[in-house]
């Protein structure tokens, strides 16, 4: 099985519905293990709280759930400085070499400027989603 990363703004859009809902759907289905660490969970928590989502407590402890029961945590033991311009997108990179990831898959700009790092994948959601319609 496949080893991923989401990037918060993945989380974010497949949580406020629309068609990234499809990447939670084949999560659920186990077609891939989403690998995390504490920190990143708790950026995927903080971002979800804000209120400008309008997302209710209830959506939010249910996506809690989800991550803990369908996620693998890692923790890096390598500290990794490759986006000067945004640093703490390094806990990304950090997390695929300790989880030995497949893909990133993100949205973020600094991240999808790398196109791979260290032989990883960095895909944005529709590269990701294409790879999950022909490989499910």
């Amino acid at each position: 099985m496949k080893r991923v990363i989401l990037d918060t703004n993945i989380i974010i859009s497949s949580a406020l519905g629309g068609v990234l809902v499809f990447i939670f759907e084949k999560w659920s289905e186990e077609k891939f293990t989403v690998v995390v660490t504490t920190d990143i969970l708790a950026e995927y928590l903080d971002v979800l709280s804000r209120p400008k989502f309008k997302l209710p407590q209830e959506t939010i402890d249910r996506i809690t759930r989800f991550i803990y029961q369908f996620s693998e945590f890692v923790v890096p033991e390598e500290r990794i400085r490759a986006i000067d311009s945004d640093p703490e997108d390094d806990k990304f990179l950090e997390t695929a070499i300790a989880g030995k990831v497949d893909f990133i898959v993100s949205g973020d700009r600094h991240l999808l400027t790398l196109k791979t790092f260290r032989g990883i994948p960095i895909l944005n959601a529709r590269k990701f989603m294409d790879w999950l319609e022909s490989n499910s």
